[in-house]
């Protein structure tokens, strides 16, 4: 009694969060069906030129968006982004710096800085036994 084991398959919009691209950028028969795990796997390993392209100049997800300009989420939700950018745009906001970037950068290296402070206090509690 051999059973046949079913592959493991993923929604489009996760293996194209999985792939660092914007969904709707992708064509159309990838947003059509169930990606498994192979497929993605070969995607990763040696992706074809679709991905490579949007990868390259976009438009690009949220979460890449603002790890490029160096701020959060929220931030960017705060500088009223709401639209995929292509690289050459978040390349043009750095270059302009408007004061809604300027700010939340400065936020995210703030928090970043306690971040860093509160890991270190926290190891040299663990180093005392006082934790």
């Amino acid at each position: 009694m051999s059973t046949m084991k079913t592959p493991q398959t993923m929604k489009p919009e996760t293996a194209a969060k999985k792939l660092g691209v914007l969904l709707s950028a992708t064509p159309e028969d990838f947003q059509a069906a169930p990606v498994s795990r192979a497929q993605l796997a070969s995607l990763l390993e040696s992706p074809p030129e679709w991905v490579v392209e949007l990868r390259l100049n976009g438009p690009h997800p949220r979460q890449i968006i603002a790890s490029k300009l160096g701020i959060s989420l929220s931030g960017l939700a705060r500088g009223e982004i709401v639209d995929p950018l292509t690289t050459a745009e978040i390349t043009e906001l750095l270059e302009h710096r408007p004061a809604w970037l300027v700010k939340e950068r400065a936020t995210q290296a703030e928090v970043r800085n306690e971040q860093k402070r509160i890991k270190a206090r926290d190891a040299e509690r663990r180093a005392r036994g006082t934790v």
